[in-house]
C-alpha cells in the first residue's frame, strides 16, 4: 500500500491513497483525514485503506481518481510526535572517526547511536533546503526512516518488527560548520540540524517484496547532486542495526506513541578509498558530501569537495528490483533564507 500526503490550508495535510505505479491518488475522508489519524486507528484503518489500494489498482476507482502531483505533496506526516535518527551504517562512523584518526569504541557495534531531532515541522519532498549562509557547510544526508505504530517500553526486536507500519525515504540535512560547536557543548544537535524532508510516499514493508527482509530494505538508495550520479549504495548491506533493532533501543525506557519516526542514518557502503568509492570510477558513491571529505582527507590530507551551495540540487530515491519507483523522490534546490 502507498500512502501520501497533499498541502492544504492545515498543518497535517489530506491524506491520499497513491496507485503503484504513482500515476493517481484518491482522498479517503471517510477513512481518515490524516496520515496520524489512520495511524492511530491502524487496527481499523489499514484494511480500508487497503481495499481503496487495491481498487485504485485494478481501475475500478478511475472516476473519482485524480492524477497524483509528488510536487503537491507534503512529507507523509508533516510533523509527528517524535522523529529520532540512528545511525546504524558504522561504516560512516569510522569513516568520520579515522579521517581525524580516532577509533570507534567497541560499544558502537552494539549499542545503536540515536539523537532525538526536531519533528514539529518537516518539509515538502520538493520544498527547498533554506540557509542563511553557506558557510554553514549545507549537506545532504540520504536515509530510510520507518514509521511505527504503538510501541511499548522494552521491546525486543522481535516485537519491534511487528510495530513498523510504513518505510519512507528523507534527506536528514546537516550543516556540518555548525556541528562541531554543537557537539562541543555536550549536549547533541540542535541547531545544526534544520528541517527534513521525506518522500512523497510512505510504503507498506509488503510493497518491498522480497527486498524487505531481516528488517533492512535490501535496494539501492539512488542520490543525484546537480543532475549527476552521487550515490547508490544498497541500504541493506553493511546495516550493523535493522530497524527493529533501531526500534527497540529508542523504546528501551519509553513508550513510543503511533507515528513515531525513526531513521537509520545515512546509508553507507564499505569499499575502495576514495579513487575506487565513486560512481564514475565504478564504486557505489555516497549519501552525503561529508563522506566523500573524508575519504579526501585520509587519502590527500584535506578534503576538496564542497558542501551544497546555494542553486545546488539534491534528487533522492529509490527503485524497486524491476526499475520501478517506489517512494517518488526527494528534489530539493538550496537557496537563501530570506526572512519576511
Amino acid at each position: 500500500m502507498k500512502l501520501a500526503t497533499l498541502k492544504n490550508q492545515t498543518r497535517d495535510g489530506q491524506l491520499v491513497v497513491v496507485s503503484k505505479d504513482l500515476s493517481l491518488c484518491i482522498a479517503v475522508p471517510k477513512i481518515a483525514s490524516t496520515l496520524q489519524v489512520a495511524l492511530d486507528h491502524w487496527e481499523i484503518c489499514q484494511h480500508a485503506l487497503q481495499d481503496v489500494y487495491g481498487q485504485l489498482n485494478a481501475g475500478t476507482l478511475a472516476q473519482q481518481a485524480m492524477p497524483f502531483d509528488q510536487a503537491a505533496c507534503h512529507s507523509p506526516l508533516p510533523r509527528a510526535f517524535q522523529w529520532a535518527d540512528g545511525s546504524a551504517y558504522l561504516n560512516h562512523v569510522e569513516l568520520v572517526r579515522k579521517a581525524r584518526n580516532s577509533q570507534v569504541p567497541e560499544s558502537f557495534f552494539s549499542d545503536p547511536l540515536m539523537y532525538q531531532g526536531g519533528s514539529d515541522s518537516f518539509v515538502g519532498p520538493r520544498d527547498p533546503i533554506l540557509a542563511e549562509d553557506e558557510s554553514w557547510g549545507i549537506d545532504l544526508e540520504a536515509e530510510i526512516a520507518v514509521i511505527t505504530g504503538d510501541v511499548a517500553m522494552g521491546t525486543s526486536p522481535a516485537q519491534a518488527l511487528g510495530a513498523i507500519r510504513l518505510l519512507m525515504l528523507v534527506n536528514d540535512v546537516s550543516l556540518r560548520g555548525l556541528i562541531p560547536g554543537e557537539l562541543a557543548k555536550g549536549f547533541g544537535f540542535f541547531q545544526s540540524k534544520p528541517a527534513s524532508a521525506f518522500s512523497p510516499v510512505a510504503i507498506t514493508p509488503d510493497e518491498l517484496g522480497a527486498s524487505w527482509a531481516d528488517g533492512k530494505v535490501h535496494l539501492p538508495l539512488r542520490v543525484a547532486l546537480n543532475g549527476e550520479p552521487f550515490g547508490c549504495p544498497n541500504a541493506g548491506q553493511d546495516m550493523t542495526f535493522s530497524f527493529p533493532q533501531l526500534v527497540a533501543h529508542a523504546a528501551r525506557t519509553r513508550e513510543l506513541e503511533a507515528g513515531t519516526i525513526i531513521g537509520s542514518g545515512t546509508v553507507s557502503n564499505k569499499q575502495g578509498g576514495l579513487h575506487g568509492s565513486s560512481i564514475r570510477n565504478g564504486g557505489v558513491g555516497y549519501c552525503c558530501i561529508a563522506e566523500v571529505r573524508m575519504y579526501e582527507t585520509i587519502e590527500q590530507g584535506k578534503p576538496s569537495t564542497p558542501f551544497m551551495r546555494f542553486g545546488d540540487h539534491v534528487r533522492i530515491h529509490m527503485e524497486d528490483a524491476e526499475g520501478h519507483d517506489l517512494f517518488g523522490s526527494i528534489e530539493q534546490t538550496v537557496l537563501r533564507y530570506l526572512p519576511d
